[in-house]
């Protein structure tokens, strides 16, 4: 599962760790800005620090769930086997897919702070909003960054179901390892691998 840790990896340095610098867009782009800066200030904050590791997860889980639709994209990386999971394995997935992407995030975040971030413009085409950055490591190299978004819920947020970093998207990539764990031997051992995963995370 080394390239399921090289992928929660990838995701961290994509997500929220960024200082932001030119924006040029519409609401998509300004939705994630804000609830990307909430991130950086949170992990950032000296109160926060203060009451210790799981407060500072509680408190980036809680901005996560106003950024990622879990549920989808948690359903897009099973693809056709989540056709096959009963409503009781579908909630430990998302809980367990959301769990292990949070901690890997949270866990690396300190190498990246301090990194840069440029906005630069989004695109809405049949529902789905495509908001591309650039960033800009303190070695002077760039990737580029981009974040699929789609609209939930009444009230309309525009809410990440996938990151595509140098045009490679981490749901494809997901759903491919999945895949082949499951296919060459079952769902459930996927299950042992990411709480495996999760265990290391967390400790």
């Amino acid at each position: 599962m080394r390239h399921l840790r090289l992928g929660a990896l990838l995701t961290t340095l994509a997500l929220g760790v960024l200082t932001p610098s030119a924006v040029r867009a519409g609401e998509p782009t300004d939705q994630l800005k804000i609830q990307l800066e909430r991130v950086l200030k949170t992990v950032q904050d000296p109160e926060v620090k203060k009451e210790g590791r799981a407060a500072e997860r509680r408190a980036v889980r809680k901005i996560a769930e106003e950024i990622f639709d879990f549920d989808d994209t948690a359903k897009r990386t099973l693809a056709r086997h989540w056709a096959q999971r009963s409503p009781a394995e579908r909630e430990e997935f998302v809980k367990l897919f959301s769990d292990v992407f949070e901690h890997a995030y949270l866990s690396k975040v300190e190498l990246y702070q301090g990194e840069r971030v440029t906005y630069l413009g989004d695109a809405v085409e049949a529902g789905v909003a495509t908001v591309k950055t650039r960033f800009l490591t303190k070695q002077g190299s760039q990737l580029n960054v981009d974040y699929r978004m789609q609209q939930r819920g009444a009230s309309g947020r525009w809410l990440v179901y996938d990151v595509l970093i140098e045009g490679v998207s981490l749901v494809d990539n997901y759903r491919n390892q999945f895949n082949s764990v499951i296919q060459r031997t079952s769902y459930q051992e996927l299950v042992r691998k990411l709480k495996a995963i999760q265990a290391q995370l967390s400790s």
